[in-house]
């Protein structure tokens, strides 16, 4: 049974694939953070500004076989877009409680490109087309290397060097917003300092948020 909170189509809003069309599909449940106010202080990744509770968002539900979930964001996709890959991101909480093997080669029985956002501390499942990593505080990583590198900046205790020599094809560092308040203008000054002074590192911003669709 998978549990989704919420499928739409949009476009890619961050990292290196910023500005694609993609079905977005957010698996509900996380191994670092319960998703409630009240678990924030004690859990292993304290600045997450995401809902990820239940099956209630758009286009959200259980599904019980990965052909049924597949179907459903296979419908979400243009069906009019005939030269450009379909593409879906999932992301979570954790996507990798949920993500495996069956659903990716049911997607791609449907010709789409499998993305995923992951905290990095489980190991994903065989086929996954852009395996993008974004590390939260202290928890170990296992997985070590993938196409993308997104670390939210500053963590005190996730600093940028501690990454910089793991086998990923891009990095980038993204501005901390903790979603309820304002994107402190001081962060994205001292994130792009970093990256001027870092050239590995290339400047993440979330254009969704910018460019105001979701």
């Amino acid at each position: 049974m998978y549990q989704v909170k919420e499928a739409f189509y949009t476009l890619q809003g961050e990292g290196a694939q910023a500005g694609r069309a993609s079905v977005f599909c957010r698996f509900s449940g996380c191994n670092l953070w319960s998703g409630r106010e009240i678990d924030r202080a004690s859990a292993k990744c304290t600045f997450c500004d995401t809902d990820f509770i239940g099956t209630n968002g758009i286009n959200g539900g259980q599904f019980a076989t990965a052909s049924a979930l597949a179907n459903h964001i296979h419908a979400l996709w243009p069906q009019s877009s005939s030269r450009a890959t379909p593409y879906v991101v999932f992301t979570g909480g954790e996507p990798l409680l949920q993500l495996n093997a069956e659903l990716v080669a049911a997607l791609h029985r449907y010709g789409f490109e499998v993305a995923v956002e992951t905290n990095g501390s489980l190991l994903p499942p065989p086929g996954i087309d852009w395996l993008c990593v974004s590390p939260k505080g202290t928890n170990p990583l296992a997985v070590t290397h993938g196409d993308e590198l997104k670390l939210v900046y500053p963590q005190p205790d996730a600093l940028p060097e501690n990454f910089a020599s793991l086998d990923f094809s891009h990095f980038f560092l993204q501005p901390m917003d903790r979603g309820s308040e304002p994107l402190n203008a001081q962060t994205v000054k001292s994130t792009t300092a970093y990256c001027m002074a870092n050239p590995q590192w290339r400047l993440s911003l979330q254009t969704h948020k910018i460019a105001g669709f979701d």
